[in-house]
């Protein structure tokens, strides 16, 4: 089996969505590229938008400036990305045990992937929790505060007290 670092290392985020890209997929499944592309074709009916896309020129050059222009030497057209869906859908098309290994493996990921998202939102949530919670903390320290100020200041400046009850005309 390969580590998993190495499936890591080939999922990109494009429009917002986690993808492989077909050279990528056909390294990992043993297979050549041209090979993978012509599976999906000839299976193209269960690839829709949202399984797989081709990138565009300007993502592709994003892509070749991020990677390395060497590592995709002869490539003439721009690579097909397939979302998690689509990499579950070439399972059904690619039948090598090791094809299906992989796949497996990368599903793996993507489900790990998912988890570490919804842990790192719970995280979040909590610390908005606690931030609101220090921002309450910090408005009533503030109104302790106005307090003491008002209380120093009464102690600093007193005002003579009006007597009650009876006065005689000695004590007015």
């Amino acid at each position: 089996m390969l580590p998993d670092e190495v499936v890591m290392s080939n999922i990109y985020i494009f429009r917002d969505t986690k993808v492989m890209l077909d050279k990528d997929l056909a390294e990992l499944y043993g297979v050549l590229t041209g090979n993978l592309n012509k599976a999906v074709k000839r299976n193209i009916k269960r690839f829709p938008e949202d399984f797989m896309f081709q990138l565009t020129n300007e993502e592709f050059e994003n892509l070749k400036f991020q990677i390395g222009i060497s590592s995709w030497g002869g490539t003439r057209k721009s690579p097909y990305a397939f979302t998690e869906q689509g990499v579950a859908m070439l399972s059904g098309i690619l039948n090598s045990d090791r094809a299906i290994k992989v796949n497996i493996q990368i599903m793996r990921i993507f489900t790990k992937f998912r988890q570490m998202l919804t842990d790192n939102l719970s995280l979040k949530l909590e610390i908005e929790k606690i931030k609101k919670k220090l921002e309450d903390h910090d408005k009533n320290i503030e109104i302790v505060f106005d307090y003491l100020d008002e209380l120093i200041e009464k102690q600093d400046n007193p005002q003579p007290r009006i007597q009650i009850g009876f006065k005689t005309p000695n004590n007015k």
